[in-house]
């Protein structure tokens, strides 16, 4: 995905030079994002300089397009280091019938397989598309 050889369903919400953002639509939660590292790296520490301002900025300006376009008040960023892919961070925004899972991070991944295997009705996931293309052109004006 992160080399443009294979487009993630709703396409990529926006790119820099070092990083690329998508929504994984497989957990349809509107304006969940996955920023991932377009170079093959593990770890935040193996960031240049140059990526680690990169992937702060981008970032928070996801993070700002998710509030101003969506109104999504929290969310939750996770990255592991023993994964079989490569770098990449995910932001999972917390919505009101989430807490019915818990407060916690250890909520998290029951919200995610919830919305995996309950909320993939036609509805939901045209809401999630929306959401893409809304995030999609406010990160690309």
């Amino acid at each position: 995905m992160t080399s443009g050889l294979v487009e993630p369903e709703g396409g990529v919400v926006v790119e820099t030079p070092y990083f690329h953002a998508h929504q994984d639509v497989a957990y349809p939660i509107r304006g969940l994002i996955i920023l991932a590292s377009k170079r093959h790296i593990k770890c935040l520490d193996e960031l240049t300089e140059v990526e680690r301002l990169d992937y702060i900025n981008i970032l928070a300006r996801i993070r700002k397009a998710q509030r101003d376009v969506l109104g999504i008040e929290y969310v939750y960023y996770f990255y592991n280091e023993d994964t079989t892919h490569h770098f990449h961070t995910w932001m999972v925004p917390r919505y009101e019938w989430m807490y019915e899972f818990g407060r916690s991070v250890e909520s998290v991944r029951p919200v995610l397989l919830h919305a995996r295997n309950k909320m993939n009705d036609k509805g939901n996931v045209e809401k999630v598309m929306e959401a893409i293309r809304n995030l999609t052109e406010e990160l690309n004006k």
